[in-house]
């Protein structure tokens, strides 16, 4: 049941709600409905010489490597399980396919949570949402497959005891277990060039590296809507954060991110009980869209006037 705008204030937005048992439940089928799609992608791609087969099993692949980290993300906020410890156990598998160490996105991202709005916000990952919507600027983060190479960075940093954290203050004990996952990092890439020695070479390349051409591109997509084109320069996240109302897919495959204030408001709230709130978002909040394809024909509207707004300069520039 959802919140009925007319008899609540928007201060039921902020209200703290913690992990139940249905809502451990409804986790752990999302991580078995995500982690039996990434089985079925898998099938696919090993099946010799059907290649339409092949190539929606790599699609499948990269798509559940995206959605894995959005679980990751709720792991984060140690709103999946009633008991703390459980969230790194889950939330660091999901992190491997796209090397996001579960502990150094924590770090960051609940850093993010806390200066929004402000200079000191510094989000994991790195697309800025000040910067001008711009078609360059959006082909060039959608395509980031550099930050792979900062992971790769991360781990020869960990394993040789020079890896620093450079965002602000980390305690002594979570930089260890940043440093352990990126070490441990090393093992699926060191097995991925034990498969290569051998001649298992394809399977690395359709199980891991073609899915994430399509993993990166996805996950962008799905991290874009949050504060772009919103007031970022307010610490009010009914100001400087969109919500999308989505579909049922939608919602699940972003994990809930499309209700993102909601989330902000009360991030340790599990991300299964935003729905109920989202009345409140649309009756208080600026940023707010009905879908996924109205936003990004806003977001192409907004690249499309800036292309024009710097051509008309540069014309006047040359007269």
């Amino acid at each position: 049941m959802t919140t009925d705008a007319s008899t609540a204030s928007p201060q039921d937005l902020f209200r703290r709600t913690k992990v139940n048992a249905a809502d451990e439940r409804t986790f752990f089928f999302k991580l078995l409905v995500a982690y039996l799609i990434w089985a079925l992608g898998v099938a696919l791609v090993l099946l010799p010489g059907l290649w339409p087969l092949r190539v929606l099993g790599v699609i499948l692949i990269g798509a559940m490597y995206a959605h894995w980290l959005e679980l990751q993300h709720q792991c984060l906020h140690h709103s999946a399980f009633r008991r703390a410890r459980r969230h790194r156990i889950a939330g660091f598998p999901l992190g491997i396919p796209m090397l996001v160490s579960y502990s150094h996105y924590r770090v960051r991202h609940l850093q993010h949570h806390r200066y929004l709005g402000t200079d000191q916000d510094s989000e994991f990952f790195g697309f800025d949402s000040r910067q001008p919507v711009t078609w360059a600027a959006l082909v060039r983060e959608a395509l980031a497959f550099g930050r792979l190479g900062s992971a790769v960075a991360d781990i020869v940093r960990a394993w040789t005891g020079s890896w620093t954290y450079e965002t602000g203050q980390i305690a002594p004990a979570r930089k260890r277990e940043v440093v352990t996952e990126y070490r441990l990092f090393a093992l699926p890439i060191l097995a991925a060039a034990v498969l290569v020695a051998f001649g298992q070479g394809a399977l690395v390349l359709w199980v891991w590296l073609l899915p994430l051409l399509v993993a990166v591109p996805l996950h962008f997509l799905v991290e874009l809507p949050e504060h772009i084109l919103c007031d970022n320069t307010s610490t009010d996240v009914l100001r400087n954060t969109r919500s999308i109302t989505g579909s049922w897919f939608s919602t699940w495959y972003t994990n809930g991110n499309n209700l993102h204030i909601e989330h902000h408001a009360a991030m340790v709230v599990p991300i299964n009980q935003l729905r109920r709130r989202h009345d409140l978002t649309l009756a208080y909040a600026k940023h707010t869209s009905p879908s996924y394809p109205q936003f990004f024909r806003a977001i192409a509207r907004e690249a499309a006037a800036n292309r024009r707004a710097a051509r008309a300069q540069a014309g006047a520039r040359a007269e």
